[in-house]
C-alpha cells in the first residue's frame, strides 16, 4: 500500500483548498478465473491490479479521480484535479490530520485461500462439474462452468481521521446447463459464492452445483405451459430474494430516494408491507457474499431493520447521502473497484423468517403458483412496477404441489405485493449475485422465507 507520511501529503492537497470532506482510497487485488465450454476449459485468467481513488465533497458538488500509479506525482496530481471542484477555494495551510485506526468488530475467516490454491486444483472442479452435468443424459446439449476468486486489500483514509485497513477473500462457482429435445430448449443455473475461501466446495461439491442445474433444466422439458391469470403466488426459499432485492431493496437505497427516483419516498414510519413482514440489509453475516467488516467508504458493517413489521423505518445510506440529512452512514457505501467512486449498496438483503410451516403454506393454497428458482426480471423503483422471469415453477391444486410449468412470470407492484404476502415461513435460503446500478457490480446476496402473495398476475404460455 503506501505509507502514513504519503497519504499525509495527498489528503493536505486537497485540504488546503478549504474543502468538506476528502477521502483517499486504495485498492490491491489478485483475480483467477477459470471458464468451460464445449468440453474443455477455454479461458484460464490470473491477474492482479492495483490503483487509488481521490474524492471531494465541496459544497454539496463531488469531484472523483483515479490512479494506477501510487507514486508520490501521480496521487497529488490525481488530487489536484479532484480538488478542481471547489468554487472559490480559500487556501488553508493550517491543515490538521490526525489518523485514528479502526478495528472491525469481527473477522471474515478465510481457511483455503484463493491464492494458496493451485489452478490444477481449479480446473479439476470445473471439469468434473462438466462432466456431472452432462452424464445426467444426452438430452443435456451444453454446459458452461465457471469459477473465480479474488483477494483484495484496501485502505481508507478521509479527512475525518478515520483510518482503515481491511482484506478479504471472495469466490464463485457458476453452472449453466442447456437441455433440448424436438425442437424445445430449456435452462438451468445454479452458483455459489460466498466470504471465503475454496473451502466452499467442501460445504457443498462442485459436481452437485452442477447435477442441480442440469437437472432444473431437464425438468423444464418435462413442464406444461404456465396458465396465466391473477392467482396465488407460493415463492419458496430456494427461489431466492430476487423479488425483495428488485420490487423492495433498490428503492431504500437513500440516493434514490433522495432524487425522487423511489416509491418510497416520504414514507418513514409509514405501512408499506403486511404485517408479517420485517426487511433487513445485513453485512455482520458470516461468510455471506454480500458481507465485509468495512463498506468501501471505511465505515463498519452493521445490522440494520429497513422494514419493521410492515413499517419503514430506514433507508440504505453512504456517507455523501447521509450528510445531505446531517446522520450517520449505514454502511452501505459500496463501489466496484478503486475506479468508482462510492453510493449506496445493498449487502445481504432479506426478508425476516416467520412462524409459518414451509409445508402448510402449499397445504393450505387451494390453486396458485409455486416458483422454486426466479429468473431475471426488471423493475422500475419511481413506481414499484415489476417483471420476473420464473425459472422452475410448479401448479399448485388443493394443497398439492401438482406439476412442473415453464414460461412464466410475475407481473406487478412492489408494495401492493409486499402488502398482500399473507404467510411467512420459517425457512431462509441465500442466493448470491452481482448487482449492477450506475454502471458498477458489486458483490450481494439476498433471500426469503417461503412466503405466500395472496394474488399477483402470472404471465404464462398456456392457451
Amino acid at each position: 500500500m503506501i505509507d502514513r507520511e504519503l497519504v499525509q501529503k495527498v489528503l493536505r492537497a486537497v485540504m488546503s483548498r478549504g474543502v468538506e470532506f476528502a477521502e483517499l482510497y486504495v485498492e490491491n487485488r489478485a483475480v483467477t478465473s477459470v471458464f468451460c465450454e464445449d468440453n474443455k476449459i477455454e479461458r484460464v485468467h490470473s491477474g492482479s491490479e492495483k490503483g487509488a481513488g481521490i474524492r471531494v465533497i465541496s459544497q454539496g458538488n463531488t469531484a472523483y479521480a483515479f490512479t494506477n500509479d501510487l507514486s508520490e506525482r501521480s496521487l497529488i496530481s490525481a488530487a489536484s484535479v479532484a480538488a478542481h471542484v471547489v468554487k472559490n477555494a480559500s487556501e488553508k495551510t493550517d491543515v490538521s490530520l490526525d489518523f485514528k485506526v479502526l478495528k472491525p468488530d469481527f473477522r471474515l475467516a478465510i481457511v483455503r485461500r484463493p491464492s494458496a490454491v493451485g489452478f490444477d486444483f481449479k480446473m479439476e472442479q470445473v471439469l468434473a462439474a462438466n462432466e456431472a452435468a452432462r452424464e445426467l443424459g444426452s438430452n443435456v446439449k451444453q454446459v458452461t462452468v465457471g469459477l473465480a476468486d479474488i483477494e483484495r486489500k484496501v485502505l481508507i483514509v478521509n479527512s475525518e481521521g478515520d483510518w482503515v485497513e481491511d482484506e478479504t477473500a471472495r469466490v464463485r462457482f457458476v453452472v449453466n446447463a442447456v437441455a433440448a429435445r424436438n425442437g424445445l430448449i430449456q435452462t438451468g443455473y445454479e452458483a455459489l459464492g460466498a466470504v471465503k475461501g475454496w473451502e466452499l466446495l467442501e460445504e457443498k461439491s462442485a459436481t452437485e452445483v452442477a447435477r442441480k442445474a442440469a437437472r432444473r433444466a431437464l425438468l423444464m422439458l418435462e413442464a406444461r405451459p404456465c396458465p396465466a391469470g391473477r392467482m396465488p403466488v407460493v415463492m419458496s426459499s430456494e427461489a431466492g430474494g430476487t423479488m425483495v432485492h428488485e420490487a423492495c431493496g433498490h428503492g431504500l437505497e437513500a440516493d434514490l430516494v433522495q432524487k425522487g427516483l423511489s416509491v418510497y419516498r416520504g414514507k418513514l414510519g409509514q405501512k408499506v408491507a403486511s404485517e408479517c413482514v420485517s426487511v433487513i440489509d445485513d453485512a455482520t453475516l458470516p461468510g455471506n457474499y454480500g458481507s465485509f467488516c468495512f463498506d468501501d467508504e471505511g465505515v463498519k458493517a452493521v445490522r440494520k431493520v429497513l422494514i419493521d413489521r410492515g413499517v419503514l423505518v430506514e433507508y440504505m445510506y453512504d456517507r455523501l447521502t447521509a450528510r445531505k440529512e446531517n446522520r450517520q452512514s449505514t454502511g452501505n457505501g459500496r463501489r466496484e473497484s478503486y475506479q468508482y467512486k462510492p453510493i449506496p449498496r445493498m449487502t445481504n438483503t432479506f426478508i425476516a423468517p416467520g412462524r409459518d410451516d414451509p409445508e402448510s403454506i402449499v397445504k393450505s393454497t387451494s390453486r396458485g403458483l409455486l416458483v422454486r428458482k426466479m429468473g431475471g426480471g426488471q423493475v422500475n423503483t419511481t413506481n414499484g412496477d415489476f417483471v420476473f422471469e420464473v425459472q422452475e415453477g410448479y401448479i399448485i391444486e388443493n394443497g398439492e404441489i401438482k406439476y412442473p410449468v415453464r414460461g412464466a412470470t410475475l407481473i406487478g407492484n412492489g408494495p401492493e405485493a409486499l402488502n398482500n404476502i399473507d404467510m411467512v415461513g420459517s425457512d431462509l435460503e441465500f442466493a448470491i449475485g452481482q448487482c449492477g446500478k450506475d454502471g458498477q457490480g458489486v458483490p450481494v446476496s439476498d433471500a426469503q422465507p417461503t412466503i405466500r402473495i395472496r394474488e399477483l398476475t402470472v404471465g404464462g404460455t398456456a392457451l
